[in-house]
């Protein structure tokens, strides 16, 4: 499965991001999404990720962490400030192959409902590793893409 899931290209991030950017999406596994809290202390973790329409969608996995998901700074982040941006990038040794695409948007916390089940559905399509875990109760954080920029040798 694509980054961009089951994405129509005629709906909403393809009127933002250029058929280069979109492949450079689709070929990146890893992207890293900055959060603020109410007082704009930022916070940055890297991210699985897939995109549907004018949305990204980011799961909150089984994989041990210190806190229980209701506790995540991420999450309790975007409760207090929901604006975020993500950074999908290539690092390489040789410079003129360097290259990033970030998004920005506001973001939201889906816990159940058609939206959360079908972002879990991509999520597990892309990242073959959730289907051994049980991430149908997990939240999803829906990200409404709303800009788009990008630097470097996209291809």
């Amino acid at each position: 499965m694509s980054a961009i899931g089951r994405l129509g290209r005629s709906a909403g991030l393809v009127h933002m991001a250029t058929e280069r950017e979109l492949q450079f999406l689709e070929s990146c596994r890893v992207a890293h999404l900055a959060t603020a809290d109410a007082r704009g202390v930022p916070h940055v973790v890297p991210v699985c990720f897939v995109i549907s329409r004018e949305t990204l969608y980011i799961t909150i996995d089984e994989k041990p962490k210190r806190l229980p998901a209701a506790r995540m700074k991420r999450l309790r982040n975007i409760g207090e400030n929901p604006v975020v941006s993500l950074v999908v990038d290539r690092y390489d040794e040789d410079w003129t192959r360097l290259a990033w695409v970030m998004l920005r948007g506001h973001a939201e916390i889906l816990a159940d409902g058609a939206e959360h089940d079908a972002a879990q559905a991509l999520l597990q399509e892309r990242y073959t590793q959730l289907n051994a875990m049980n991430i149908e109760s997990c939240p999803v954080i829906a990200v409404r893409v709303e800009h788009i920029t990008s630097w470097g040798k996209l291809d």
